[in-house]
């Protein structure tokens, strides 16, 4: 600011105690000054894009208010923060999560009423935020929001992808890529702040030396470097004035253009340092089976992190002179094992630039950490070669071998002899070809709390996967159950519903999950069953619009929507779905099942697109569908629907419609999944294993409201440990040998009769990793029951609502209460705003 700026401070200190209004007036005239003064458009000129974005601006000038005053109140009191570092933020759009959350929806919709729109029209030109793919990037969106709702100081820090991870469409039945150009309207949403740049290094070399103290210094030279700038989104809580802050980091050239090479006539060479530096915050995931999309990863991984923490000290520091007070102003929580090189980079950061000693530094570090783990699956526990980390961070490699050299002593000294536990807690992987960096491992040994996300992933974590840690630490793994917010994905997602529920027991629930409970009573109330069951048949109306819209096939409201949606991975087991889709139809053509009830199975999901399996499901389900739809002779007893480019947008259309959420992952695979909560909370019924947090959804609520089929964790492993031999099953069981010839030998794809055998030679022949066969059987008989149960209307929808009823433990805000008390030690800072505002 100028020197002299008194006037100025006097203006801007006025203008913080005149909000902007929040009646329908106000917002209509804010609508239409926005369309005037800020897109230069009129009644005759404006698109509906012009009207969404007046829509957003206005929107976002009441959040600026609260933006502004929340991160002042921040920095006034001194108070500790949470920094919870992501590289998925799944946050869909933000339009109306952003109205509802200030209080506006409603006296919004009147306004565009008023002036000739549809807001839920208006709200479809909005793109879904390329920022996450799956679980991992929803639960870090439930978690910001429901940290600015409990009021709790936090920055969310992740990637601002410029294409996402990529728009799916199906073609010819198979997932194809293309970019998902999610920016090509520019964001609303999101504020660039060029005065936090800082400078990322990549390669080089470390330089020794001793300095006059006679103490070994260590510099990081000949450098490469990527400017990281920060974008800002506001993240407001719901109905107070808190708006908590999302800094997301793309990557910036050092050099923009090169004058001389454009002046040769080598137009390509003068622009390619930035496309080469820009390349990193590009795409989410970028596909890692070759050396150069490994280095891209990483980069992307140390870009995110190196800005994160430079970012971090620099606020840390404006108001302490030493790092004394960090771990009690500080809190950094990984969410998985993505931004665990944080680790080493606070150690460099502490010893090399700060001049901390070893000791005082991994205090402060350890202090400071807490990790997320969010799998079971060995294989998905990140590693990176030790030549391509030292090649890419030369200094880290060195911090990692020094916290890896005394972690080891310690564990030498506390069990002695324990050899085979010594190379099981490593973080280097020693022996086969290239030694390993075990990214788990440096975040368990450098964070000083370690949570599951479900009671079984917890309980797995400390007995099978991290066994020997927690040997060595008793105290330091622990549960915090993941949940979802239940503004989204109630509220705004199903506003006939929440307002159904408010209107019987209050608005509470929107705060205060386990108030739901209180629809408890009316569950057999003969006229309440009939509201809930009209809305859904509602929601099932709308989805069927959309399904017309988008596949061209024509479904019955009437039928069960059998939905499965989520990422395509084996482990998931879509394809056991699809053997129950295959058996049914089947059964319906040989007049087998005379009781089956008519069935829309509904799936979507993105495969990762260096994933061979999971694309050839996606064909699978396609061939499947095309076969069942055209058969005359199924009418509308069998549908199978694949939506393409699954995203927040069109879960919010799903997810109210569904009848039935299949939750079928191998009993011991999946950490917690939390669209089974977001099912549930609408008052789908679950069939599912006993698998992640579905065991905790079954204690909550009831058997008699739950179908379980298949083994237990336990079971599985002692059936793996026993010898299982899948061809057994095949051979002992003629409907599943049938279904699985019909796939191998090209029933569904004639043309291509071989097209579908890798996927029945990798159960028959490989294993069966994840024991469909096994569970077949199980699964089958259970569906016949979900079946049964349908026929019985009235008993569906008592079912349905104490579904809903019971899924107040599965609140994001009652996780992150968890979190704030057990793991990061913060409270809650109201913000207060003067009167009028």
């Amino acid at each position: 600011m100028p020197k002299n700026n008194d006037d100025l401070k006097k203006r801007l200190h006025e203008s913080k105690n005149q909000f902007y209004g929040m009646d329908l007036n106000s917002i209509k005239e804010s609508f239409i000054n926005h369309l005037e003064y800020s897109l230069a458009k009129d009644e005759y000129t404006c698109t509906d894009n012009d009207c969404y974005a007046s829509m957003a601006y206005l929107t976002r000038d009441r959040l600026i208010e609260r933006w502004i005053e929340t991160q002042q109140t921040y920095y006034n009191q001194d108070i500790k923060r949470v920094y919870y570092l992501s590289l998925e933020y799944l946050i869909g759009r933000t339009l109306g999560n952003s109205l509802m959350n200030l209080g506006l929806f409603d006296t919004g919709n009147d306004a565009m009423k008023d002036l000739g729109y549809s807001l839920e029209e208006l709200r479809e030109n909005e793109w879904d935020a390329g920022l996450g793919n799956g679980g991992l990037g929803r639960l870090a969106a439930c978690f910001i929001d429901s940290l600015s709702t409990l009021e709790i100081p936090a920055v969310g820090y992740g990637i601002r992808y410029e294409y996402g991870i990529f728009f799916q469409n199906i073609v010819n039945g198979y997932q194809m890529e293309s970019p998902d150009n999610w920016l090509r309207y520019g964001n609303f949403w999101e504020f660039p702040r060029p005065e936090f740049l800082y400078r990322i290094k990549f390669y080089g070399r470390v330089n020794q030396y001793t300095d006059s103290d006679g103490k070994l210094k260590s510099e990081w030279v000949n450098a490469e470097e990527v400017m990281a700038m920060a974008y800002d989104t506001p993240i407001p809580g719901y109905r107070n004035n808190t708006v908590n802050n999302l800094r997301l980091w793309s990557a910036k050239s050092t050099r923009e253009f090169n004058l001389d090479y454009f002046n040769d006539g080598d137009y390509n060479k003068a622009v390619l340092e930035r496309s080469i530096s820009e390349n990193i915050t590009r795409v989410l995931y970028p596909k890692d089976n070759v050396y150069e999309g490994k280095e891209l990863r990483l980069k992307q991984q140390y870009l995110f992190v190196s800005a994160t923490l430079q970012d971090i000290i620099r606020r840390y520091k404006k108001t302490h002179t030493t790092f004394d007070a960090f771990p009690d102003k500080v809190a950094i929580q990984l969410n998985d094992t993505h931004p665990a090189i944080a680790i080493s980079d606070l150690m460099r950061i502490l010893l090399d630039e700060e001049g901390l000693g070893w000791e005082y530094a991994w205090d402060i570090t350890t202090r400071t950490f807490g990790y997320t783990n969010h799998t079971v699956l060995p294989e998905a526990l990140e590693k990176w070669s030790v030549s391509l980390l030292g090649n890419l961070l030369p200094r880290h490699l060195q911090i990692i071998y020094e916290i890896n050299h005394q972690f080891l002593e310690y564990v030498t000294k506390r069990f002695p002899g324990n050899h085979d536990m010594l190379g099981k807690v490593s973080i280097i992987e020693e022996g086969g070809g290239d030694k390993k960096v075990r990214m788990a491992n440096l975040a368990i040994v450098g964070s000083h709390s370690v949570n599951g996300v479900a009671a079984l992933h917890t309980d797995i974590l400390k007995s099978r996967v991290f066994q020997e840690f927690h040997a060595i630490w008793p105290d330091k793994i622990n549960n915090k159950t993941n949940g979802i917010t239940q503004r989204r994905w109630l509220k705004l997602c199903n506003r006939e519903l929440s307002g159904l529920i408010s209107k019987k027991i209050g608005e509470k629930w929107v705060v205060d999950l386990y108030e739901l409970k209180k629809i408890i009573p009316l569950a057999t109330d003969t006229s309440f069953q009939k509201e809930w069951a009209d809305i859904k048949k509602s929601n099932k109306e709308a989805l069927a619009v959309y399904i017309k819209s988008h596949n061209g096939i024509t479904v019955n409201p009437d039928s069960m929507f059998d939905i499965q949606v989520k990422r395509i991975h084996e482990y998931k087991r879509q394809l056991l779905n699809v053997f129950h889709v295959i058996t049914l139809y089947k059964r319906i053509k040989e007049q087998k099942d005379l009781i089956q009830v008519p069935r829309t199975v509904i799936f979507a999901g993105k495969a990762a697109p260096g994933y061979y399996m999971a694309k050839l499901i996606i064909k699978l389900i396609n061939a499947v569908g095309e076969v069942v739809n055209r058969d005359t002779d199924i009418r509308d007893m069998l549908k199978v629907i694949f939506l393409r480019n699954y995203a927040v947008s069109n879960a919010e259309k799903i997810i109210p419609a569904a009848d039935l959420s299949q939750q079928i992952s191998t009993a011991g695979t999946e950490a917690s999944g939390t669209g089974n909560m977001k099912f549930a909370l609408n008052g789908a019924l679950t069939i599912g294993t006993l698998d992640g947090a579905n065991v905790e959804m079954l204690e909550e609520i009831g058997k008699d409201n739950f179908f379980i089929f298949g083994m237990n964790a336990d079971e599985v492993v002692n059936l793996k440990n026993s010898g299982y031999n899948p061809v057994k099953y095949y051979n002992d069981n003629k409907e599943l040998k049938e279904v699985i010839d019909m796939i191998s030998s090209g029933y569904f794809s004639p043309d291509n009769p071989g097209l579908f055998r890798p996927l029945t030679d990798s159960l028959l022949y490989q294993g069966d990793t994840y024991m469909l066969l096994a569970d077949y059987s199980s699964y089958i008989k259970c569906q016949e029951e979900v079946g049964r149960t349908f026929r019985n209307r009235e008993e569906w929808t008592r079912k349905s609502i104490l579904n809903s009823a019971n899924t107040g433990k599965f609140s994001a805000d009652r996780t992150i209460l968890e979190y704030a008390r057990d793991i990061w030690g913060v409270k809650p800072v109201p913000i207060k705003v003067s009167s009028g505002k």
